[in-house]
């Protein structure tokens, strides 16, 4: 009787299971990790009530890799309504169909997104290659950064730090750091290797994002196999930490890590500086978007607006420690810091900010930022990087590397049976600083 019983209710289950439930009260919102200040998930709702007259609810997930993300869009089979990808993967699923235009009609709710979008992160979309789409109706900018270098100071000269030809120095064999991201690091040393032809104006730093090339791939290839002799790890997080406690001087790395590793050797007498190399860096950006198969789009786009507004935008960055697409004057005010010298910052925030004391390594001055052009996807030519970078990198790893991965792997058992044996979550991390990214 109990079988019977139990098997009824089961049955009872699956059918209610496969009706189709009313979405129209539901926000699916899929983001990257420690990326949002979750406070302001409840305000949503409730703000959404007040502007609509209609509940929600939000139901959020998170992911660490961009591809993830993508492959449950493009199976299909995820109806998330609005998600955050990087702008590879925004141009990728415009391409590929995958998105859905952003209307900007909030009735008498303020249109946020307009209004307070920085003028330079608009022009940068515009740059992003949607075939006959442009990003800015698809795609509204979240946050962004830079790939540059972070070094030590006390072995590592302004100088010497001031080129990616720093990662080939042999004064610094075994304590460079590289990002195991194929992506940006060839992006960089193409921009390295073409440096003449960009100083003679045959070819432009967008241009060179583009080449893809048996040619240039090899020449990426012979350049950076001359630089593994020297290199201690390719990481993917743990290069910052690295730095900090001295075992590495030299890491070519993301802006976001570059100010949490400075911030931390601050704390312990490490002077560590941040620099964007003079032949030519790449800027990130990430943006909200809404797939193709979204399920309730009108939430969705009053959830970007939402996060578009000023007062939510600096309590994101507060949690976070990104720096926001936004180019509000008011978001700009809450993190001015008289630490700083003064520095030009018009291009992002309007001619009001042509000497604002900011943090250079989250805000370049406009003079860097001139150096700078984003990276595209490589479609069809993806396979043919991943194949140049497992060249380069090969199964071969040198002692430091070693002893690095048995001291993360000890620490990670360590943590497993720590975690086992308690009984209670540990509370949310706050960040002052930025987080690790794994966007790549």
């Amino acid at each position: 009787m109990k079988r019977l019983f139990s098997f009824a209710v089961l049955a009872a289950l699956l059918f209610l299971g496969g009706c189709k439930t009313d979405r129209s009260t539901v926000l699916k919102v899929y983001n990257w990790s420690d990326y949002i200040d979750e406070s302001v998930i409840e305000e949503f709702e409730s703000w959404y009530l007040e502007q609509t007259g209609e509940p929600i609810r939000v139901i959020y997930q998170t992911f660490d890799i961009n591809e993830t993300m993508l492959s449950k869009i493009e199976r299909g089979k995820e109806d998330f309504d609005v998600v955050c990808p990087s702008d590879y993967i925004i141009e990728r699923m415009l391409q590929n169909d995958l998105l859905l235009p952003l209307s900007r009609d909030f009735g008498d709710t303020p249109n946020y997104i307009d209004a307070n979008l920085s003028p330079y992160v608009r022009e940068q979309f515009n740059k992003i290659n949607g075939g006959d789409k442009n990003a800015n109706d698809y795609a509204v900018g979240y946050m962004w950064g830079t790939t540059g270098i972070l070094y030590n100071a006390k072995y590592v000269t302004d100088e010497e730090a001031s080129t990616w030809d720093v990662i080939r120095n042999a004064k610094f064999a075994d304590r460079i750091f590289i990002k195991d991201s194929p992506r940006d690091v060839y992006s960089q040393i193409i921009l390295y290797l073409h440096q003449q032809d960009i100083q003679q104006g045959s070819v432009t730093m967008d241009q060179l994002m583009n080449y893809t090339s048996d040619e240039d791939l090899a020449a990426v290839e012979a350049y950076m196999k001359q630089v593994k002799q020297l290199v201690a790890g390719w990481e993917a997080d743990f290069g910052k930490d690295q730095m900090t406690q001295e075992l590495g001087y030299v890491n070519l790395t993301w802006s976001g890590d570059a100010v949490w590793a400075i911030e931390e050797g601050k704390t312990v007498g490490v002077d560590l500086r941040y620099v964007c190399p003079k032949e030519g860096f790449t800027v990130w950006f990430d943006g909200w978007v809404i797939p193709k198969y979204a399920q309730n789009t009108k939430a969705a786009r009053y959830w970007i607006n939402f996060m578009s507004r000023p007062d939510i935008v600096i309590r994101n960055v507060d949690v976070t420690g990104y720096v926001s697409a936004s180019g509000s004057l008011e978001v700009m005010d809450a993190f001015v810091d008289d630490e700083y010298e003064p520095i030009d910052v018009s291009y992002f925030f309007g001619p009001e900010a042509e000497a604002v004391c900011l943090d250079p390594v989250l805000y370049p001055d406009a003079a860097t930022i001139g150096r700078s052009t984003m990276e595209h996807d490589w479609g069809e030519h993806t396979a043919d990087l991943v194949k140049m970078w497992s060249g380069v990198k090969g199964n071969n790893m040198n002692f430091t590397t070693v002893i690095i991965l048995s001291v993360a792997a000890i620490a990670l058992m360590a943590l497993v049976v720590a975690r086992m044996r308690r009984h209670s979550h540990r509370p949310a991390r706050k960040y002052n600083g930025n987080n690790a990214r794994k966007r790549r």
